[in-house]
């Protein structure tokens, strides 16, 4: 499932200077189980995120997500690329592992509020949690008329742009929430903590995790002012607090073409916020939540690359080996360069907050890393 016709493509004379093959590549491959477009791709271009541009240079290959295991891809010419069907046994290949981000495509979003929502006020028989076959009691459903279907979701974490004026970049501050929504100082479940000063702060989104879906099987009625929805899938346990959204029938894409960002952000604007099942470090596979969006000209598909920012260090050579850090000014000290750590792809894309899978690295993800172009030189 990885960039896979980036490789063979990369025949095409005009892309040479843009798209360079890797020394020593065969005459061909041969599609594997478990290949992605993305991976393929990188075993033979020094790019592998452009292979969607050699692709449609290349018209011969009628769809690169057709793809499948026991195809060969020849690589013998630049000038010609080639793939010779193979035996269709398995399903076509992808750009990216699915598998590894389909939990997150289907219990992961992003609101501006949760105020509004339907919320569960209680359980049956009293229960502190209630699973699949149980019910739950919600408020907020008025009017509604049984056979509707809802997930189940938690506000687990709140988002937070912190203005750092006078800095060299803003940060962003994430917050773990209790039953009503609100913030807590406990750890969180999912997701890594980066708490920064709350100083000049703008709220950027709540981040919802579904934890059951349900059907309303009965409204409200003349005294009754809770609706019953019957938990109908294993999921996760539902706690009173939690809230209600309607099921949708296809919420998110099944296949991504990388591409380069459409806009250039100013330094420091694009962050990462969060590693997923991480405390703050992350690598191959992982998913992290970026600190930008739709509003930031953000996509599904599009390719940050991964920066640790260089740290900002006093010249002991210059101003003494004793020279204590603390002491020396901000616009006194050195800043040194930016490490590159490697490349992710947005999959998941709300107004101001994304989902990225990273692709490859070089070194650990962490939380607060810089995300540039990903042909970015520092």
């Amino acid at each position: 499932m990885r960039t896979m016709l980036a490789a063979a493509l990369l025949t095409v004379a005009t892309y040479a200077a843009a798209v360079e093959l890797r020394g020593g590549h065969p005459d061909s491959y041969v599609v594997k189980r478990g290949d992605t477009l993305w991976d393929i791709a990188g075993r033979f271009l020094q790019k592998p995120w452009l292979w969607p541009e050699i692709w449609q240079a290349n018209p011969q290959i009628k769809n690169p997500h057709l793809i499948y295991p026991g195809d060969v891809i020849s690589l013998a010419y630049l000038d010609r690329v080639g793939v010779q069907a193979g035996p269709r046994t398995d399903g076509p290949i992808n750009a990216v592992p699915l598998g590894e981000i389909e939990p997150f495509l289907k219990d992961l979003r992003v609101v501006d509020s949760i105020d509004g929502l339907p919320y569960v006020v209680g359980l049956e028989e009293d229960r502190l949690r209630s699973s699949n076959g149980q019910v739950a009691y919600v408020r907020g459903l008025d009017g509604i008329a049984p056979g509707q279907r809802y997930l189940v979701v938690r506000a687990e974490k709140r988002y937070r742009f912190v203005d750092r004026s006078g800095y060299c970049c803003d940060l962003f501050q994430t917050e773990d929430l209790d039953a009503r929504g609100q913030h807590m100082r406990e750890a969180g479940t999912m997701w890594s903590n980066w708490v920064f000063p709350s100083k000049n702060t703008e709220f950027i989104g709540y981040e919802l995790m579904t934890q059951s879906t349900g059907t309303v099987t009965r409204g409200e009625v003349a005294g009754i002012q809770a609706s019953t929805l019957l938990l109908d899938s294993e999921g996760r346990e539902v706690r009173v607090g939690d809230r209600l959204i309607p099921v949708e029938a296809q919420p998110y894409d099944l296949q991504f073409f990388p591409h380069a960002p459409k806009q250039q952000q100013e330094y420091g604007r694009l962050q990462v916020m969060s590693v997923a099942d991480r405390f703050t470090t992350g690598g191959p596979h992982d998913v992290i939540a970026i600190s930008g969006g739709s509003a930031q000209g953000i996509d599904n598909g599009t390719v940050f690359s991964v920066w640790r920012r260089g740290n900002s260090v006093t010249d002991k050579v210059k101003d003494g080996l004793d020279r204590d850090e603390d002491v020396t000014l901000f616009e006194q000290k050195v800043r040194l360069p930016d490490e590159f750590a490697g490349h992710a792809m947005v999959f998941r894309t709300f107004d101001k907050v994304s989902y990225a899978l990273v692709m490859d690295s070089v070194k650990p993800t962490r939380v607060g890393y810089e995300l540039k172009h990903p042909d970015a030189p520092y």
